[in-house]
């Protein structure tokens, strides 16, 4: 699953802070929040067939984040997307198109800690790369010994830059020979893989952890949605690991890989007893939404 260089972007143009830059010149400061200590928030978006998807949902939760951070002189939402479509018509992007969009704190007059430091506004870069799902058709998981954060220690819901948890856990997927590590919460129960939600399907029912130490994804939301208007049931609870072992079906959400199967967990097969092939027909759901809906291109 390891993603690979796409000659395409070798030319890409940089966002930031209202200019765009080649790709090798794209610089921020060494006295930026995002350097000195991770102190941004981000959203991932792709594009198709010439929207931008999900786009108002993702800035919603980019200003909540921030807000929640103590952001000041934030970009308001028509400024962010002036800036987006500004670098996809620069890179000629319509379709295949992933974006990383980083709103730091900004750069500080000296090095600290202390956001009384940051006197220049936030620091916007957007990186918009040729890029399609990068997930293949299945995965396996295994658990890892990093614990998801709990909202005692850094609420999920601000979807900030400091990965380490993550990476943490990722790391030892890679070192298992798997392709992502499944992450509990600080009791035990199924939280969510260190860069997607999951769910699990048992008898019909579709089931998915409460977003309380999970990020709550925009794609897992439309996953739920969905099965909603499908009149599929859907429930959110907590779940432990031998239910995720024992189910039909397990699947991951996420911008960057959309709905992926999961093959196996910690070397258990995921073995489905159900005649029909409810995670397709999700998939199918979801393919529909992403070829109707979004934020269309103003070129």
């Amino acid at each position: 699953m390891l993603q690979q260089y796409d000659p395409r972007n070798e030319h890409l143009l940089i966002y930031i802070d209202g200019a765009l830059y080649p790709r090798e010149e794209a610089k921020i400061s060494v006295f930026d929040s995002a350097v000195q200590g991770g102190d941004a928030v981000w959203e991932g978006l792709r594009v198709y067939d010439g929207r931008i998807f999900s786009l108002d949902e993702h800035l919603e939760r980019l200003q909540n984040s921030a807000h929640a951070m103590a952001f000041r002189e934030v970009p308001s939402n028509e400024e962010i997307k002036a800036a987006l479509f500004k670098t996809l018509q620069a890179n000629g992007m319509r379709d295949e198109t992933h974006i990383r969009l980083t709103l730091t704190r900004g750069k500080k007059i000296t090095s600290g800690m202390d956001p009384r430091l940051n006197q220049f506004g936030p620091t916007l870069i957007i990186v918009a790369e040729w890029k399609p799902p990068v997930y293949p058709p299945e995965i396996t998981l295994v658990t890892s010994s990093v614990r998801r954060n709990s909202a005692m220690s850094l609420d999920s819901k601000i979807h900030h830059n400091n990965l380490i948890n993550n990476i943490l856990a990722k790391i030892e997927a890679n070192h298992a020979g798997a392709d992502a590590g499944l992450m509990l919460d600080k009791d035990g129960f199924v939280s969510e893989a260190n860069g997607v939600n999951v769910f699990c399907i048992r008898k019909g029912v579709v089931y998915t952890p409460h977003a309380d130490s999970c990020l709550p994804g925009i794609t897992r939301q439309h996953v739920i949605n969905l099965c909603r208007e499908q009149g599929i049931p859907i429930v959110e609870k907590n779940l432990s690991l031998t239910e995720f072992y024992t189910a039909d079906q397990v699947f991951t959400t996420g911008t960057m890989g959309e709905l992926t199967k999961v093959a196996e967990i910690d070397g258990r097969a995921i073995r489905s007893r159900m005649e029909e092939d409810l995670l397709e027909q999700i998939k199918g759901y979801f393919r529909a939404m992403t070829r109707s809906g979004g934020e269309p291109l103003p070129f």
